[in-house]
């Protein structure tokens, strides 16, 4: 009879010490985790061995970008140069599309694209074409 005694205040303090760490998380402090932008249907034909495919001079691209990216700090970049591209935005994605400049006739060249999460996080890619001549 004393055991139950004693063993009944100690469950007691047991299980208050438990539900009060329970009830200590708070949901509102978990951190939003950022997901990177995804870069997807690159539509010219990557450069590789053997296949040595080529594009035709002044080929339009075109790819996509997920959702979550901000459209306003999307940069294209060919040859370490700025593109001038067009963005069409819909909820599922945005798509965007540029033209190569006739300078990149007969070259090899390295298309790169970055852009910016709505939380913050960045990414990029690149692709490896070559352009045919005339």
């Amino acid at each position: 009879m004393k055991a139950t005694k004693i063993f009944s205040p100690v469950l007691f303090i047991a299980a208050t010490l438990l539900t009060s760490t329970v009830y200590a998380y708070d949901p509102g402090q978990v951190e939003e985790t950022c997901k990177k932008p995804q870069f997807r249907d690159f539509n010219l034909p990557v450069y590789q061995e053997p296949d040595k495919t080529e594009v035709p001079p002044e080929s339009k691209l075109i790819f996509t970008v997920s959702s979550w990216a901000n459209p306003h700090t999307i940069k294209l970049t060919a040859k370490n140069q700025n593109l001038d591209f067009s963005v069409e935005s819909n909820t599922s994605f945005h798509r965007v599309t540029a033209t190569l400049p006739a300078a990149f006739t007969g070259q090899f060249v390295r298309i790169n694209v970055g852009a910016t999460a709505v939380l913050g996080c960045h990414d990029k890619v690149g692709w490896l074409i070559k352009v045919a001549d005339k």
